[in-house]
Order: structure tokens, then sequence, then C-alpha cells
């Protein structure tokens, strides 16, 4: 089952975030696997997309912001999107499109940032949006102050909340097709609150990169291997890391444990079709034995064969009966 542990560094001014999502990620690459139109992801886009999944997990956790999150990659290469959205409750659901090949031992760069033109953006929406209101949205390039390619989806992050948030982070992400994971550890402001949701600057600014503690925290959350974070349970990745420091865990809420969730549905692709109509569903069985149809986000088809379709026009046929003479 997929899990979410948040912790505190007693006396220090560091917390973090270790995700693991098993069930919910393998359900991801499942769907997309099955839709007979796409296929399933390349190797490449399959890892990126967890990491960014993780990563997504990880950021509404630690804001726990009150609407949908929305990490977004708009690539320059064969990637050409990936998209996440996490709501406060902890559903999410991921998708990716590429347009050309992707080889095996493709990076960052090659696949989503050639020529540096790749971006990445967070977009915070909040819940019962008021007319007018806007969402919330930071935007920052594939590359660092130098304007050299970042290799790696955590740097990525690490470097839009050092510049767009001015908090001190250390992101550690991995994916395979098995499990995405990632550690979040963060500075705390010592005045103030982060402006992530479109608050106030922090008022330590100075305190950036300069904090002994959140350091010494930080090499050792980077010392963490990709095999460890995606194979070690949580006890043993937080003793391995901070067996010296006083570690405060809170216990984790089940009711919101990281899960997959996508809008799409049956019932909403069967009134789509009836919206089509009759005559056009019978042309379609006309030239192929199923109508398919698959969600763009998730992936997931949905097949009606000539029966399906005449219960489905049969249903639609069906009047409610009118009030009963007898008051």
């Amino acid at each position: 089952m997929s899990e979410l542990h948040k912790f505190l560094f007693e006396g220090l001014p560091v917390r973090g975030v270790l995700v693991r999502l098993t069930d919910s990620w393998q359900t991801v690459l499942a769907r997309r696997a099955a839709n007979a139109e796409t296929g399933a992801y390349p190797q490449p886009v399959r890892a990126l997309l967890g990491e960014m999944t993780a990563a997504a997990v990880l950021m509404q956790a630690n804001i726990k912001f009150n609407g949908a999150l929305v990490l977004q990659m708009m690539g320059e290469g064969p990637l050409k999107l990936a998209v996440v959205e996490v709501q406060s409750d902890m559903r999410f659901r991921s998708t990716a499109k590429t347009i050309g090949e992707v080889h095996a031992g493709m990076g960052l760069a090659d696949i989503a940032n050639q020529r540096n033109l790749g971006r990445c953006a967070i977009t915070l929406d909040p819940l019962g949006r008021r007319p007018g209101q806007q969402p919330y949205q930071g935007v920052v390039p594939l590359y660092d102050d130098q304007r050299q390619a970042l290799t790696r989806f955590s740097d990525v992050l690490a470097h839009y909340m050092l510049q767009s948030e001015q908090l001190d982070t250390t992101l550690v992400l991995a994916a395979n097709d098995e499990t995405a994971a990632g550690l979040l550890i963060q500075r705390l402001p010592m005045h103030g609150a982060a402006n992530l949701a479109g608050q106030e600057s922090m008022a330590d600014e100075d305190q950036i990169g300069r904090n002994e503690d959140y350091n010494r925290i930080a090499i050792l959350a980077q010392s963490l291997t990709s095999d460890e974070l995606l194979t070690l349970s949580p006890d043993k990745i937080l003793h391995r890391l901070f067996w010296q420091e006083t570690v405060r865990r809170f216990e984790p809420d089940l009711g919101d444990a990281p899960r997959f969730a996508c809008s799409c549905n049956r019932d909403r692709v069967s009134n789509m079709l009836r919206g089509l109509g009759e005559e056009e569903a019978n042309s379609i069985l006309a030239e192929r034995p199923l109508i398919e149809v698959g969600c763009d986000f998730c992936g997931q088809q949905y097949r009606y064969d000539a029966v399906d379709s005449a219960q489905l026009f049969a249903q639609s046929d069906i009047q409610p009966p009118g009030p009963s003479a007898l008051q």
C-alpha cells in the first residue's frame, strides 16, 4: 500500500516528508499499458513521470493546500507534456504525451529540454475558487542560474523552491515500474510563512544556504541512493540517514494515504456516446467490432460492442413513468 510519512527534527528548523507509491503507481502504468492505441510509456518517460508523481505528492503533503496542486512539464523534445494532479486528500493522477522516438538511456535534457526550452510549472488551484480568482502559478526553466541544463528533476524543483519561494529544499526522487518514491527535506522559515500559496516572503532570506543544521541534514539525505529509496522501508530509510538526529514522526493518516483516482468513468463515456447518437454509433460498429474510447489523462479504455450499444440507446429511450392517476 502507498505510504506517506511526515517528520520533524526536534529543536531544529527542519522538516521532512517521505512518500512511497506502490499499488497506486502501478495502477497508473497498468492503465496506460492496457491502452491499445498508445501502449506503455517508454522506460525513460515512466521513470520521469514516476519522479514527478512522487514529487507532486510530497509538495501537496508539505503545504496541505486546500485544492489541487498541478505539477506540469512542457517539454522541448519527444516528451511534449507531463502532468501530475494531486488533490488535498492525496488523490492523484498522472499522464504524459510523447511525439517521436524515446530511446533507452535518454535523460531529462534529452527527452524534455533540447535547446534549453523546457519548462516546469506548479499551479495551485484552490477549491471553491471565487469568480475572478485566478490560480497561483510559478514557472521555471529546466536550467540553473548559469543556463546549464539540469539533469535531474529533483534539481529542477529544488531550484524552483529556492528561486521562487526562498526555501532551502532537498529532494531525492526515484521510480521504477513497481514504486515511485521521494524524500523531501526543507528548512522551516524562522519568521513569517512560506509564500508558495502567494503569501508574503520569508523574513530570514539571509539564512538561505547558511543554516548549518539544515545543511547537515540535507547532506545526509543526499547520500540516499535510488535503490535504497525504492526498496527500503520508511523506518529503515530514516534510521539509515538520521540515526544521530532526534526525529519526531507524525502518525500517518490512513485516510490521507496517496491513491490513484481519475475523474473518468464508464457513465461519463456512455453519456458522451449518447450525445453522438445511435446512428453515429452504428456507423462505427459497421466498420469495426468495438467502439473504443480512451481517457486522454489516465489512458483507461472503455469498450462497447453492438450489444452494449443497443442497451445504451434502449435505456435512453425509456421514459420515466408519468404521475399516477391515484393521488
